[in-house]
């Protein structure tokens, strides 16, 4: 592929992360005012949730099997088109399980660009770029608030927030469609003598899920995924509730957390190459076992503040640094499966283990939430070590 085309083509995706990350910034402003239109419980919005996994797991799942058939640029053509569709579908049906039924939509839809354009960078780019392709949703997520704020407060109209966002995951179908050409040079050739990428392998599903380092890469992304939310749900709750640190100053230190995240992959992308990867999740793991271990200890106050912030800083680079490694992990024919596998088993892990916290935190006490993830971190760290030894 010529240089120029694969540049457009990055930013192409990393545009297109930004929309990924938009839909997850809409919901939680615009709540209030989808309960009221179709008169539902609070705790309806589960069910929408639910939904959206469900279609997130299954295109995530079978992400290798997907590029096979339609190609990189073909799956993200389809896959914006239809998370688009359910997004304005959500502003136009009359009954609340129609819009829980178009969560399904919109959640393949995401599952299948998040997991398409990870298997893309990985295949032709370098873990910097990976870095600055996730700093990308960070970007997608702060704007998604703002859009929905401005709809409902200024046009009194949630269902504008997700129109200007499935509007634009339509635009984005359309670049991809009038873009597919491009996509289709970076494909190899059979007999060519090119070396192989990981979206040429055709790699069968059950032959990936049969391989035990595939299972243990999985587990990563649970743990990680697990621990970063965790710590995003539990923080805010852990510094007022029992450290009784004013609410203004722990919503304050809560948002540094996702600040510090995404500044950390934006300068993650400037050093990964340099300091090598393998040193980069071993040194992220490390100062984020660290930032848990102030937050457990907790002297004074403000020990507790840095410690939020430096978890923040230090995981940013695990995520995209693990899915630039996948190949190294599993070797390159099963990589494009397993990064698909992956997405999913970070999408459980967001579920499951913030939700078990709560459990413990609530039987036992909040101070339990610094010790799991101080717990999380180093199983992270304990199975990552033989994951990158090559049997």
């Amino acid at each position: 592929m010529k240089k120029i085309p694969k540049i457009g083509l990055l930013l192409l995706a990393y545009i297109a992360f930004i929309a990924l990350g938009l839909p997850d910034g809409l919901l939680g402003v615009g709540w209030p005012s989808i309960r009221a239109d179709f008169s539902i419980p609070l705790d309806s919005l589960g069910m929408l949730l639910i939904a959206g996994t469900m279609g997130y797991l299954t295109s995530s799942f079978f992400n290798g099997q997907l590029i096979s058939r339609m190609g990189v640029g073909g799956l993200l053509a389809a896959s914006c088109g239809l998370t688009g569709a359910g997004l304005i579908g959500y502003t136009l049906v009359p009954s609340w399980w129609m819009m829980v039924g178009l969560g399904v939509v919109a959640g393949i839809g995401a599952g299948a660009i998040d997991a398409g354009l990870n298997t893309y960078v990985a295949a032709n780019f370098g873990a910097g770029l990976m870095q600055w392709l996730h700093a990308s949703y960070g970007i997608g997520v702060t704007l998604g608030p703002i859009i929905m704020t401005m709809a409902v407060n200024r046009m009194n109209s949630w269902r504008l927030g997700y129109d200007t966002v499935g509007i634009f995951q339509l635009i984005l179908s359309a670049c991809f469609l009038l873009t597919l050409p491009m996509w289709k040079q970076g494909e190899r050739h059979p007999g060519s003598g090119e070396p192989h990428r990981l979206t040429d392998y055709k790699t069968p599903v059950l032959e990936t899920i049969l391989q035990p380092r595939v299972w243990l890469s999985l587990l990563l992304f649970f743990l990680y995924t697990g621990a970063e939310v965790s710590l995003g749900v539990w923080v805010y709750t852990l510094l007022t509730e029992s450290r009784q640190v004013s609410p203004e100053t722990a919503g304050l230190w809560t948002g540094s957390y996702w600040a510090t995240f995404t500044i950390g992959r934006v300068i993650a992308g400037l050093y990964a190459r340099r300091v090598g990867l393998h040193t980069l999740l071993q040194g992220s793991i490390a100062g984020a076992l660290l930032g848990a271990v102030l937050l457990w200890w907790n002297p004074v106050e403000i020990v507790s503040l840095i410690g939020v912030a430096l978890i923040g800083f230090a995981i940013a680079p695990i995520f995209p640094g693990l899915v630039s490694g996948t190949s190294q992990r599993v070797s390159p024919r099963f990589a494009a499966n397993t990064i698909g596998m992956q997405m999913g088993a970070a999408g459980l892990g967001a579920s499951l283990v913030p939700s078990l916290v709560g459990v413990l935190a609530k039987n036992i006490s909040l101070e339990v939430i610094p010790i799991c993830l101080f717990g999380l971190f180093a199983a992270l760290w304990g199975l990552y070590i033989p994951s990158t030894k090559h049997s």
